[in-house]
């Protein structure tokens, strides 16, 4: 039986990531895998984490299963995280995931059992584990038009008209913020026009919020999805605590399924929760056991909110050095856009021969559609990837 398995190619980013262990070249830098590096070059455990999982040692009494939906604390605290009070709590259904992944897993899931003739509409370009997932699931899928690489910004005018096609109880998979693998976002206005199209198009929104915090903050970063739940009637949302908390490998998510009125919960809740029954039955305890006593500690939920901002003004000043630096290295202002994107990753706009010349001859491991961590500049690493930069182009 095994015989029957192909070979595959390897995962392009962790591919890269295996080829960057392997160089020998000294001030290699890999701006590959998403993880916060600090100067030093490494992914710290938060200090408020460190001082949650010492309470959870004194306090737990048992590794005896939660429910199939989760730790309720944990749930609870997401949902207010991500939703503020833009919709009653009763209409909200919520359950625990393996990571955001594992939260997108789980609503595509319940997507296919409601509706396996729905179309999901991403955006072009989108993080590849949302195409992935759904096409090993058999989902009926189509783009919509995002960014524009001219400008390096959003094309609204594109996503629009291509939206205009959505059909009735077609789901839209929208990035809550800090868009993966572009860096630039919907405004205000823009989110109130996307929601005024579904609504009079009749299709769900499901927002992937797996960067809150990373980009101006965890009540800015949220105020798109907000304002949109307050006025949809049903909405899906996946949200991940693996970059704001730093609970990488702990794989900390939730999954949401807002309802149109509370009669409805219940029913959505069970079946949500069976769902992860029939997948791998409980989300891992540990993570969101952390993520729920920070956020209903006020001293420890003060302390990880000045980690997280700092970690956000970390990647700001990032931005805005790159920049500057790439202007003066380079003699030209198109890079003058990564200032302005926000989150973790902003792409860059280079081919694939410059990508490749970046890595082969300057040891610089940039993902192949010119994606960049901006994390992974931390510690003035910035000044020597855009003389790099600057002398692929020269080329």
């Amino acid at each position: 039986m095994l015989e029957k398995f192909q070979p595959v190619p390897p995962d392009p980013i962790l591919g890269l990531g295996q080829l960057f262990a392997a160089d020998t070249r000294g001030g290699k830098i890999d701006l590959g895998v998403g993880v916060f590096k600090d100067a030093a070059g490494n992914t710290p455990i938060m200090s408020a984490v460190k001082k949650a999982e010492m309470v959870l040692h004194e306090s737990q009494t048992t590794k005896t299963y939660k429910g199939l939906g989760g730790d309720e604390a944990f749930r609870d605290s997401m949902r207010e995280l991500v939703l503020g009070d833009a919709v009653p709590a009763d209409r909200v259904a919520t359950i625990q995931t393996p990571g955001g992944t594992g939260a997108i897993r789980q609503l595509y899931e319940a997507i296919k059992k409601i509706n396996g003739e729905a179309t999901l509409w991403l955006s072009d370009p989108t993080w590849p584990s949302h195409i992935g997932i759904a096409r090993h699931m058999g989902m009926p899928m189509r783009s919509y038009s995002y960014f524009d690489g001219a400008s390096s910004s959003v094309d609204f005018d594109a996503m629009m008209h291509d939206l205009a096609d959505v059909k009735p109880q077609d789901v839209v998979m929208l990035h809550g913020c800090c868009h993966n693998p572009t860096g630039a976002n919907l405004d205000a206005a823009q989110w109130k026009a996307v929601t005024d199209l579904l609504l009079a198009r009749g299709a769900i929104p499901f927002v992937d919020i797996a960067y809150q915090g990373f980009g101006d903050g965890l009540d800015a970063d949220a105020a798109g999805l907000r304002a949109m739940a307050a006025r949809v009637p049903e909405m899906l949302i996946a949200a991940s605590c693996s970059k704001n908390f730093g609970l990488y490998r702990d794989r900390v998510g939730c999954a949401m399924a807002i309802c149109e009125n509370a009669a409805q919960h219940d029913v959505v809740s069970r079946n949500l929760a069976v769902l992860n029954r029939l997948n791998y039955s409980f989300a891992p305890d540990h993570g969101a056991a952390l993520v729920a006593i920070i956020l209903g500690d006020r001293d420890l939920r003060a302390e990880w909110e000045t980690e997280l901002g700092e970690m956000r003004d970390t990647m700001l000043s990032i931005r805005q050095s790159l920049a500057d630096e790439l202007r003066r290295q380079c003699n030209t202002d198109r890079f003058d856009f990564i200032a302005a994107h926000r989150g973790m990753f902003s792409r860059l706009g280079l081919d694939k021969d410059s990508v490749e010349a970046l890595r082969d001859q300057h040891a610089m491991y940039v993902v192949g559609d010119s994606r960049i961590n901006i994390a992974g500049l931390s510690g003035g690493r910035h000044e020597p990837f855009a003389a790099a930069v600057a002398k692929v182009l020269a080329i």
